[in-house]
């Protein structure tokens, strides 16, 4: 099962994912770690990541794909995986159901964490206030709204092209954390019956 978890920062999709590797083993594909990964091993898609990322341009689509495809021959892939933080863009989001395709996989599931952006900026500055010294620098309520705002303006498009392939489902991202991970649960739980 290959699944897509959609949400803005600190909607709590890492958690999910979390409760999805734990109880089906599935694994958490986040673009950034793997990126990371491949440059600290000197893969040849890692030093050309390296390089772009050393300019502080983004890594385009081909080699975020690419390092997806070397990351999804793992074994410990086989069983499915979660991407978290990708894709970003609906080029993105095609090459990803081709590289899929041709493994003979697909994308079972969309999963949206629906939140409130004001109650998320809420939830920041409480964290802040109980644990002022965990705070990044960009713990702030401007920087959270405007990578809220961000989020919304690149996914919005992402959305449409999943709802059109009929695999988005939205779910209460401010539930609690067991009342999102039941929901969560429970439209996988639709997909296996399906």
């Amino acid at each position: 099962m290959d699944l897509i978890l959609f949400g803005p920062p600190g909607a709590g999709k890492g958690t999910q994912a979390k409760v999805l590797q734990d109880e089906r083993g599935l694994v958490q594909l986040s673009t950034g770690d793997m990126l990371r990964a491949a440059v600290a091993a000197g893969t040849e898609l890692g030093k050309k990541s390296k390089a772009i990322m050393d300019r502080g341009d983004l890594v385009p689509d081909d080699l975020v794909v690419g390092i997806i495809a070397e990351r999804l021959e793992k074994p410990d892939c086989a069983k499915g995986v979660i991407f978290d933080g990708f894709p970003r863009t609906v080029a993105q989001a095609k090459a990803l159901d081709t590289m899929l395709a041709g493994r003979g996989r697909r994308i079972d599931a969309v999963i949206e964490l629906k939140v409130d952006d004001e109650a998320m900026v809420g939830r920041m500055e409480s964290r802040v206030r109980e644990n002022p010294g965990a705070a990044r620098a960009d713990d702030t309520p401007e920087t959270l709204r405007k990578r809220l705002g961000v989020y919304r303006q690149n996914t919005a498009p992402l959305l449409d092209f999943y709802r059109g392939q009929g695999k988005l489902v939205s779910v209460d991202g401010m539930a609690s954390i067991v009342e999102v991970s039941t929901a969560v649960k429970n439209v996988i739980g639709r997909l296996v019956k399906a």
